[in-house]
C-alpha cells in the first residue's frame, strides 16, 4: 500500500523548532496529505479541538507542556469521537522514549527524520488509524441494525399480544379447553420474546450512547413495594413468599434517579431471584452504607473521599451461582449454566442502568445457599 491510499489525510506537526516543522511539513505535503502545525502543546491541544485530525506527529521535548503531557492529556483527558494516532519525534540522544508509548503514543522516530522512515512511519499509522475506523464504523452499523430490527419486532409481537388477549377473553368465540391450554402457552412464549426484545433494544441504547435518562426524587423503598406487589402472582405460582426487611430500613430511601429504569432494574433483579428459586423465599433489605470514592488517589480526609449510597439486598434461597460464572455475570451475552438462563443480556442492561445512576452493583453467592444481589445508589449527586 501507498501514501496515494491516504492522499488528503490530515496530519498535525507539533515542534517548537521551526526548520524541523518546515522538512517535515514539505516532506508530507509533497505526497498529498493535508498538513496543519503546531509550535507547543498548548497550541496543539487547541488545533485537536478545533477540527479532527488522521494522525499527530509530536515532539518529545519541548518547552511548557513535554510531549509526554500531551500524550497523556490526548488519552486520559480528550473525549475524541475517533481514534488519532500520535508519531512521537525525538532526539537520539532523548532518554525514556519507552514513557511515551506506555503513556499512549503508538510509535516513534528519531531526528534528524529521513524521508523514506518518515513516510513509511505515516503510511503504517494511518493504516492503523482507517482499519480502526473501518472497525468501528462496522460495528456503529450493526448496533443501528439490531437498534432497528429490535425496534421494528416490537410491532408485530405486541399485536400478536393483544390479539391473544381478546382470544383468552372470549372476544372471538368460545374457546375448548384445549385451546386455551394452546392460547396461554403461546401469549407466554410471545410476552417472554417481547421481554427479551425489549431489553436488546435497551442494552443498544445504552451502547450508542442514545438513552437519555430523567432524574427526579425517588422513594426507593415505595418504588420495590410496587415491584414485588407486580411480581407477586409469579412468586404465588411458586409458593414463594417476598419478604420486605424493613427492620434494617435505610433512614435515607430517597435518590435521584430515572424510575423508569430504576423500576427496569429491580423488576429484572427480583424477577431473576424467583426465577431461579425453587423453593424458600427472597427477602429485600435497605440500609445506608459509606463506601470510598476508589476514583480518587489523593490522600484527604474520609469524609470528602468517600460517598453515602443506599444499599438494597436481593437474597434468595435458590441453588446459588458457580464461582467461574459470578466473574463475567454482569457481561453481555454471558449466559449462565442454569437450565432457565436466558439470552444473558438481563444482567448486563442492570449493571448499566447502575452505572448510569453513578452505583454500584455487586454479587454474592454460594452452591446450595442462594445468592445476594446488592445495588448501590448514591443519597447525593
Amino acid at each position: 500500500m501507498t501514501s496515494q491510499s491516504f492522499r488528503g489525510d490530515k496530519i498535525l506537526v507539533v515542534d517548537d523548532s521551526r526548520d524541523n516543522v518546515f522538512l517535515i511539513k514539505t516532506i508530507l505535503q509533497e505526497e498529498g496529505y493535508t498538513i496543519s502545525t503546531a509550535a507547543n502543546g498548548i497550541s496543539a491541544l487547541a488545533e485537536l479541538k478545533a477540527s479532527p485530525f488522521d494522525l499527530v506527529l509530536l515532539d518529545l521535548i519541548m518547552p511548557g507542556m513535554d510531549g509526554y503531557e500531551v500524550t497523556k492529556y490526548i488519552r486520559k483527558e480528550m473525549k475524541l469521537p475517533q481514534y488519532i494516532p500520535i508519531l512521537l519525534i525525538t532526539a537520539h540522544d532523548a532518554p525514556n522514549v519507552a514513557h511515551g508509548l506506555d503513556l499512549g503514543a503508538d510509535d516513534f522516530i528519531r531526528k534528524p527524520v529521513t524521508v523514506d522512515e518518515l513516510l513509511a512511519r505515516v503510511r503504517s499509522l494511518l493504516r492503523l488509524k482507517h482499519s480502526m475506523d473501518e472497525r468501528d464504523e462496522i460495528a456503529r452499523q450493526r448496533e443501528d441494525f439490531v437498534s432497528r430490527l429490535t425496534h421494528d419486532l416490537r410491532t408485530p409481537l405486541v399485536a400478536a399480544d393483544r390479539m391473544l388477549m381478546l382470544f383468552q377473553q372470549g372476544a372471538l368465540g368460545t374457546l375448548s379447553p384445549q385451546m386455551q391450554e394452546v392460547i396461554a402457552i403461546m401469549s407466554r412464549s410471545n410476552i417472554n420474546l417481547l421481554s427479551m426484545v425489549n431489553t436488546l433494544l435497551e442494552v443498544y441504547r445504552f451502547e450508542a450512547g442514545r438513552k437519555t435518562l430523567a432524574f427526579q426524587p425517588i422513594n426507593l423503598v415505595r418504588l420495590i413495594e410496587e415491584v414485588t406487589g407486580e411480581l407477586a402472582p409469579l412468586a404465588e405460582d411458586k409458593t414463594l413468599s417476598i419478604n420486605l426487611d424493613k427492620t434494617s430500613e435505610s433512614s435515607i430511601n430517597t435518590v435521584m434517579g430515572d424510575r423508569l429504569e430504576l423500576h427496569r432494574l429491580f423488576t429484572n433483579l427480583i424477577g431473576n431471584a424467583i426465577k431461579f428459586t425453587d423453593s424458600g423465599s427472597i427477602t429485600i433489605g435497605f440500609t445506608s452504607q459509606r463506601q470510598f470514592d476508589k476514583s480518587s488517589q489523593s490522600q484527604f480526609s474520609e469524609k470528602s473521599n468517600s460517598v453515602d449510597y443506599i444499599k438494597i439486598e436481593i437474597a434468595d434461597t435458590g441453588s446459588g451461582i458457580p464461582l467461574e460464572e459470578q466473574v463475567t455475570i454482569f457481561e453481555r451475552f454471558r449466559q449462565g449454566s442454569h437450565k432457565s438462563s436466558g439470552s444473558g443480556l438481563g444482567l448486563y442492561l442492570a449493571r448499566r442502568i447502575v452505572e448510569a445512576h453513578q452505583g454500584i452493583i455487586l454479587l454474592n453467592s454460594e452452591l446450595g445457599k442462594g445468592s445476594i444481589f446488592s445495588v448501590l445508589l448514591p443519597t447525593k449527586r
